[in-house]
């Protein structure tokens, strides 16, 4: 250890206290952890997921009611997220995401059909 006449460096109590605020401001912020604004989106990408997951999946056994239904509300929820106050940028991506691999499933499901049409 040092001596008592080292020099010692400053203090970042101010950057603690800087980054305490932020977190602070980010926990009570209106779109924070303590609101269904933070916890919706977090919960969706479950969706996301699984969606992912049935890209390796037979495209027979593929749902397409199920696809329409996550390409549908996908879509509009994503919209719905930049009317509301305040703008839900996360819902909206999750959103996003969600219509993108409801609709990708249905490709899949649209061009085996022409595939077993023209064959």
């Amino acid at each position: 250890m040092g001596d008592a006449n080292t020099p010692r460096p400053p203090s970042n109590g101010a950057v603690a206290a800087a980054s305490t605020s932020r977190l602070r401001q980010f926990i009570n912020s209106p779109a924070g952890p303590k609101t269904i604004f933070f916890w919706a989106p977090a919960m969706k990408w479950a969706l996301v997921i699984a969606g992912l997951r049935d890209i390796n999946r037979p495209v027979e056994r593929v749902s397409t009611a199920q696809n329409v239904a996550l390409a549908a509300t996908g879509a509009i929820w994503a919209r719905w997220s930049f009317q509301i106050v305040p703008k839900n940028y996360s819902l909206a991506t999750v959103n996003v995401f969600v219509c993108a691999t409801g609709l990708y499933h249905l490709a899949r499901k649209a061009k085996a059909y022409m595939a077993t049409r023209s064959a």
